[in-house]
């Protein structure tokens, strides 16, 4: 066979089409679709031949038939001019058994090829002044047995006002930061939090329909589409089941990914469970953009986790009550008396209230009916739930209300209904005015004196959503934390948070800036919400294991730091099942001859993922050497103490 692709590879060489101008790099798109075409001239090229003539062809009834399928296999098969990583590969056995490209295969779906596997990849750019390395593995499900189990948490710190603690346990109300893989860290959650999280907003890496070549993001932001799906439906999956019932989860996103999200999202959380889509202003326009129209929007997209019967979403409100001597220590308050159902629907209602007392009377809309009927209107009259004008000197009121006690609010325990939360002017002034990416990052730019991180979600956007979403002491979920904005405002709105980052900025800055919470900082809503200082919160990290070899990739920077990379992840024996060191042993020279680029992407490919991580059952294995203290941390969080 590899005798046959030197042949076929002289034959394509004498037509110029299919080869670049340097006569090195075959246009295979080229060549398949002059095939798919039956393009005269290469018909004869390969009927020229007697090795391509006899492979591709079969005569019937004395007519040569062109079999275009066996041609374009041999085209996009991997070993047919293979570059020197494939070749590399391809003789340690880290291949497919055919080497087929997917766009050969049939044994895929092309429109999403990977839907049914796990994503695992780094979030850095793939920035070649950093030579930092951005790698995507797709698993599929028999690849992937302990990447999502639990892991093990070290280097546990409480920040307090007071300064940070070490030696520390884990309490039910504590705060936390996690530095990780986030796809791992909110696995971990699971056996903590699962059903307990009231409000998940993320700011996920956007999908762009072009790359950002220059772009502020600290992470990378330029992924395939498909890629990006799995990267997100693997998230959402798991946010799912974190969510309480009643809770919900809001998703930043661009005009780019969002129909393609929302697709994916109803699927997940299911279409009945959908609140919305929301849009936030980013900016006051911009020129020099296609079709002469500034986007200046991304949105906000919502899901809860029960049907529209019941109140996810409202606004806690601070309501006037009035205590009378007619209702000894019974505080009540004024509702409306009226129905939005017209007289036709609902003709019992739709009469003339009288005042008993005075005999005033006050006739009911035809298109706004009383709330209730005329025959229940005696017994309610009767216990005191009507209020009429001249009831009382306080009141100024032109028709009847119904009374409503504090105690019937406080024992509802729901927040106001949603749809007239989104009427009121407060809420859509942020959406629409004031959350701003300039606000959010001249917050960031106040707290650290200097343009630390590009995007940041300001603090009243989160506020705004918080007010809707939760009450004091629910857990608030954000694991793209990024600047630190969802946690920063939970902090200082009574609300339980975690926050999971996995770049290395995350001690300086989203740890840093809820420190500055904790002492005092009087930026964003501090003002509206009257914050002072004070709480805590728990910084910790997922114990690395081949975590450790990916790091250090990214910063390797010669080739014989390569080499020495390659050894030490032999040693450990951490590596996929696919590869026998002895193979790679027998192919060093190959690896040696690699360029750096590819150095560094093959020891990624070796690495088995599922071992990014320790895991927590693995957690006494001397191997991996966790301290005493981080054991007895792990085991607080996962109340695992004694077992």
């Amino acid at each position: 066979m590899a005798n046959f692709f030197h042949i076929l590879e002289a034959v394509l060489k004498k037509d110029k089409r299919f080869f670049s101008k340097e006569g090195e790099t075959l246009l295979r798109n080229k060549v398949y679709e002059s095939a798919v075409n039956m393009d005269a001239a290469l018909i004869k090229l390969l009927l020229s031949n007697n090795e391509t003539k006899d492979r591709f062809f079969t005569e019937v009834d004395g007519v040569l038939v062109f079999d275009k399928i066996a041609f374009g296999w041999v085209v996009n098969n991997h070993q047919f001019l293979p570059d020197s990583f494939t070749r590399f590969k391809n003789r340690i056995g880290l291949s497919n058994n055919e080497g087929e490209l997917l766009s050969a295969s049939n044994d895929v779906v092309l429109s999403f090829p990977y839907k049914d596997c796990i994503l695992e990849g780094g979030q850095t750019k793939e920035d070649q002044k950093r030579d930092e390395v951005f790698y995507n593995v797709t698993l599929a499900p028999d690849d992937v047995d302990r990447l999502l189990y639990p892991k093990v948490l070290v280097g546990a710190k409480r920040y307090t006002a007071n300064g940070v603690e070490d030696g520390i346990t884990f309490k039910d109300d504590d705060n936390l930061i996690i530095k990780g893989n986030n796809l791992l860290a909110i696995s971990s959650l699971l056996k903590r939090y699962e059903g307990k999280i009231k409000c998940i907003y993320i700011d996920p890496p956007y999908y762009f329909n072009k790359n950002k070549e220059a772009d502020s993001f600290k992470y990378n932001s330029n992924f395939s589409l498909s890629t990006w799906l799995v990267f997100m439906k693997n998230r959402l999956e798991i946010s799912k089941k974190l969510l309480t019932k009643g809770g919900s989860i809001w998703i930043s996103i661009s005009e780019d990914g969002m129909h393609y999200l929302k697709v994916m999202a109803d699927d997940i959380f299911g279409k009945d469970h959908f609140i919305g889509t929301l849009p936030r202003r980013t900016r006051n326009g911009k020129s020099d953009v296609p079709f002469n129209l500034s986007q200046d929007f991304d949105w906000l997209l919502c899901y809860t986790n029960v049907d529209d019967s019941n109140a996810p979403l409202g606004r806690n409100i601070e309501r006037k009550y009035y205590e009378t001597k007619d209702f000894p220590g019974k505080p009540w308050r004024l509702a409306d008396a009226t129905s939005q159902r017209t007289a036709t629907e609902r003709p019992n209602s739709f009469f003339t209230m009288i005042n008993p007392k005075t005999g005033d009377k006050y006739p009911a809309s035809e298109k706004r009916t009383w709330a209730i009927t005329e025959d229940t209107f005696p017994q309610y009259y009767k216990t005191g739930a009507i209020v009429f004008p001249g009831d009382y000197d306080f009141l100024d009121i032109s028709k009847p209300y119904m009374r409503k006690f504090k105690s019937e609010d406080d024992s509802a325990g729901k927040l106001s209904a949603v749809i007239s939360d989104f009427q009121i002017q407060d809420f859509l002034q942020t959406l629409f005015a004031t959350a701003k990416n300039k606000d959010g990052n001249k917050e960031i730019d106040d707290l650290f004196g200097r343009e630390e991180f590009g995007y940041a979600k300001p603090e009243n956007l989160i506020k705004a959503i918080l007010d809707v979403t939760s009450q004091e002491g629910d857990i608030i979920l954000d694991f793209h934390l990024g600047s630190g904005t969802t946690a920063a405002v939970a902090h200082k709105m009574g609300r339980r948070y975690i926050g999971i980052e996995q770049m290395d900025y995350i001690e300086t800055l989203p740890v840093d800036r809820i420190n500055k919470v904790i002492q005092g900082e009087q930026g964003g809503i501090s003002t509206d919400v009257n914050w002072k200082d004070g709480g805590s919160f728990i910084y910790c990290e997922l114990a690395k294991c081949n975590q450790h070899f990916i790091d250090k990739a990214n910063v390797t920077k010669t080739d014989k730091e390569a080499i020495v990379l390659l050894n030490e992840v032999l040693a450990t024996g951490f590596i996929s099942h696919k590869i026998f060191p002895a193979d790679i042993a027998d192919a060093i020279d190959d690896f040696t001859d690699l360029s750096l680029a590819d150095k560094k992407r093959f020891i990624l490919e070796l690495l088995d993922k599922n071992m990014l991580y320790v895991n927590l059952y693995d957690m006494d294995d001397k191997d991996y050497a966790i301290s005493q203290a981080d054991k007895a941390f792990t085991k607080s969080f996962y109340k695992t103490e004694g077992k």
